[in-house]
């Protein structure tokens, strides 16, 4: 159980906070709700590319990591499709430095071209290293825009090409700084042993005067429902030929989400899941074998599959995997089975709520879904999940004509 108390500044900022008496570390968490779908088509790798800028420098701090260092913290970020994250961990004492360099960045971050020059080498760079020279690293590349036909989760966070950040102008990049990076399209949480009113009054003193931007926020088109099986393969230079079977389902705050990510685990969580079972053990079809969701906001996708073995054949494997998902439409769970899956899911909300760092984030996490109360509620949602709820969703998600198979075959 998380406690925590909220509080919207006057220029739109959503702060949240929560007192830990049992340490003397503190951790302050900001979410801007900007990720790769917020892109145009053109200029993709923009959130990405904001979170290496994020770190170059601002009005008043010309080097980020430096204060933090000398104030014995840590820090780090990460981008997704929905939003970006920065986030620090140091002494309760030095709280006021935290909140100085992320309000510092957040109306004052240093771009000029030098800048900008730099971080574009490393993201196309980091693009050529880790998704083209690298086995089996386009995959994603590949996989998105064929199950998604509207909606720009098409596009991986790296980008579609290399080239929209290698040609983004000086102009464009400020242009999408004063869009997302702006208090009413921010969430800031601070975890520490501080009064509440006190972690108010700091946020207050420092982002108070930052002016809100209010821009229009954007549209975005939905995917509309698949209406036919389809399949894409590719062949490569690679050590081994890969199998995926594709379903697209509900978003985060959906009834769907629980109940895919319950059969998920329930098909691949550890060697005594179903899938490692059939397809590794006793078959010997795969040589490893996944089920996962995205965890997408908007609608995202269930994939289930893996290395194919030596020999044989892809198609073969890809039948033997769908099997294995049909029996989940037919048979109903075991209790014991079930309850050994939502064990695990409480074990490990019950570890996110241990390190303060992790209680940052979720505040932020479940504000920006529009749900807060979630962060102590999901695991009801989880225990809540029934045999019966597992066969009518997986029913509805395993369904012919919203399968999509991907073959990424060793040539």
């Amino acid at each position: 159980m998380i406690d925590y108390r909220r509080k919207v500044l006057s220029n739109g900022l959503t702060v949240l906070a929560h007192r830990d008496k049992a340490t003397r570390m503190a951790a302050t968490n900001i979410i801007y709700k900007v990720g790769s779908r917020d892109e145009e088509p053109d200029r993709t790798g923009f959130a990405h590319l904001f979170e290496h800028l994020m770190f170059a420098g601002s009005r008043n701090a010309p080097s980020f990591d430096d204060p933090i260092q000398m104030a014995a913290g840590e820090n780090n970020a990460f981008t997704n499709n929905d939003y970006t994250d920065f986030y620090i961990t140091l002494p309760q004492d030095n709280i006021d430095i935290a909140l100085w360099l992320e309000a510092d960045r957040m109306c004052g971050l240093n771009i000029n071209e030098d800048s900008l020059e730099v971080q574009k080498k490393v993201v196309v760079e980091e693009f050529n290293e880790r998704y083209l020279n690298r086995p089996y690293g386009n995959l994603w590349l590949r996989l998105r825009p064929f199950v998604y036909k509207v909606h720009p989760y098409g596009h991986s966070t790296i980008g579609l090409s290399p080239d929209h950040v290698k040609n983004a102008t000086l102009e464009e990049v400020h242009a999408f700084y004063d869009r997302y990076y702006a208090p009413d399209n921010a969430i800031i949480s601070i975890a520490g042993n501080y009064d509440y009113e006190q972690m108010f009054d700091m946020v207050e003193s420092r982002f108070g005067q930052i002016t809100k931007k209010s821009g229009e926020k954007r549209i975005l088109p939905q995917e509309p429902p698949q209406t036919a099986p389809q399949t894409l393969t590719i062949e490569a230079d690679v050590p081994a030929s890969m199998v995926y079977v594709i379903f697209h389902m509900g978003g985060r705050t959906s009834d769907d989400f629980v109940v895919c990510d319950t059969i998920s685990d329930l098909l691949s969580c550890g060697n005594s899941s179903r899938l490692y079972q059939s397809m590794v053990k006793h078959k010997g079809l795969f040589t490893s074998v996944d089920a996962y969701i995205t965890g997408d906001i908007d609608p995202g996708l269930f994939i289930a599959g893996g290395y194919v073995s030596p020999d044989v054949d892809p198609q073969k494997a890809r039948r033997a995997l769908m099997d294995e998902l049909e029996k989940m439409c037919t048979q109903r769970v075991d209790a014991y089975e079930l309850t050994k899956v939502q064990n695990k899911f409480e074990s490990n909300i019950l570890f996110g709520e241990v390190n303060i760092m992790d209680k940052a984030m979720n505040l932020c996490f479940y504000e920006m879904l529009g749900d807060i109360s979630l962060v102590n509620g999901e695991l009801d949602r989880y225990r809540a999940v029934t045999p019966d709820d597992i066969i009518e969703t997986s029913r509805r998600i395993f369904a012919e004509n919203n399968t999509s198979t991907f073959y990424y075959l060793k040539k």
